[in-house]
């Protein structure tokens, strides 16, 4: 193999359409760095590295809006205990903040994704079967719950009887869509899901949470469910990592998932002796 033949292959062997460097030059996408600097946001410099454009304004600031939304819910949450647990074992916020993030998982972290796989596997029921929404809701549902159980993620809340940040999520969406940004497609689906939840029998309604709501969002806008997980978790990282320095400002050392004099339940065999 010659010289050449070996330098190719070592280039070849990580390829990537992301960016473009070398001694003296950065390019996300082909765009000089200094050219964006001071001219884009983050929102916008994070659909350019992942969808390969740059946005328009009004996507830029519908995804914005959501990244904001789903930034923190308190330290019950388990990735922002685990966060703070973690620097009170004395680590430093690179491990708390991966061990934050480490803790979202299908069940908590994961329901935005879910969510928007049961949107899209709705909207293809409309598409492929020419069905009317409310039919194809009611497919798409039972679909859902005949895989995965009776929770239809992105609805419901433990602590919210209605969760503050959805319907000013989906009012923006109703701007969006006003003014051309998005089609609104999404929104419809996702408001006769909540439609349907709410006649199923329930005492009382099954609102829109978040997750419902950020999945309508990243759907507008035209991202894969997958990447709607990893988009949460850019959006809970900011959360995580401010819990994590106000703990290490707090300065407590093992500071346990509850207080010391509250002790958890023992559920294994009686006091006994062990006998030789």
């Amino acid at each position: 193999m010659s010289h050449d033949d070996s330098l190719e292959r070592a280039r070849d062997w990580w390829r990537s359409a992301i960016i473009d460097i070398e001694p003296g030059a950065i390019r996300p996408r082909g765009y000089p760095i200094e050219q964006l600097v001071g001219r884009i946001g983050y929102a916008e410099m994070l659909w350019l590295m992942l969808r390969g454009e740059l946005p328009e304004r009004g996507a830029a600031a519908l995804l914005e809006a959501a990244l904001v939304a789903a930034v923190d819910h308190g330290p019950q949450a388990p990735s922002i205990a685990i966060a703070r647990m973690t620097v009170a074992a004395g680590n430093g916020l690179n491990g708390a903040v991966g061990a934050g993030i480490a803790a979202l998982g299908d069940t908590h972290g994961g329901a935005g994704q879910q969510c928007m796989e049961l949107y899209q596997d709705i909207a293809a029921r409309q598409a492929q079967g020419g069905l009317a929404l409310e039919a194809a809701v009611a497919e798409g549902l039972a679909a859902w719950r005949a895989a995965h159980g009776k929770h239809v993620p992105g609805f419901g809340h433990r602590f919210h009887p209605v969760d503050p940040r959805s319907p000013r999520l989906l009012a923006l969406v109703d701007a969006a869509v006003e003014e051309g940004v998005v089609s609104g497609r999404f929104a419809a689906i996702g408001r006769a899901v909540e439609a349907a939840l709410a006649g199923a029998g329930k005492r009382k309604p099954v609102p829109m949470n978040i997750d419902g709501a950020t999945a309508v969002i990243f759907c507008e806008l035209g991202f894969p469910a997958p990447l709607g997980r990893g988009l949460f978790l850019l959006s809970r990282g900011v959360g995580i990592l401010a819990h994590a320095w106000e703990q290490m400002q707090e300065g407590t050392r093992i500071k346990g998932p509850t207080p010391p004099d509250f002790l958890y339940r023992y559920t294994g065999p009686a006091k006994r002796d062990f006998v030789e």
